[in-house]
């Protein structure tokens, strides 16, 4: 596994999907998966009016470039990448990119697959949803 197959990114500024691609494009590669998470504006029938991320900088960069490793070695890609913001969101805002190149299509689809449901489970990063009438923190622990 070699570093410069890895971006890792924890902002608070607009994540650009075309970065994404760029960094995991590769002549030897047939496929490329992109996972965009976006806010939405609905959570359990409730109108949802803006998220806020919030994270353990250091640990979160740490567990994104882990999963990131071990996709890598689990799967037959040549690059990922992982980027992130923190801070609020506004409705179609996007908080998570993941991009996976591979030689074949369904490596690159099972790599972008297994590292969002990781960070999802492991990453200390968490999310606060307001309401027209409240707010609630969602996965408050990883």
């Amino acid at each position: 596994m070699k570093k410069e197959n890895i971006s890792i990114l924890l902002t608070s500024e607009k994540l650009n999907i075309q970065t994404c691609y760029d960094f995991v494009q590769d002549s030897s590669c047939g496929g490329i998966a992109l996972f965009v998470g976006t806010v939405r504006n609905l959570t359990k029938e409730k109108e949802v009016t803006q998220l806020d991320f919030s994270s353990y900088g250091p640990m979160a960069e740490k567990e994104m470039q882990k999963i990131a490793a071990q996709a890598l070695e689990k799967f037959d890609i040549l690059k990922i990448a992982i980027h992130h913001v923190e801070g609020e969101l506004n409705i179609g805002d996007i908080p998570v990119i993941i991009a996976v190149s591979a030689p074949h299509r369904k490596a690159a689809f099972a790599a972008c697959q297994f590292a969002i449901d990781t960070l999802k489970e492991t990453v200390p990063i968490w999310k606060k949803e307001h309401f027209t009438d409240g707010e609630v923190w969602v996965n408050s622990t990883p």
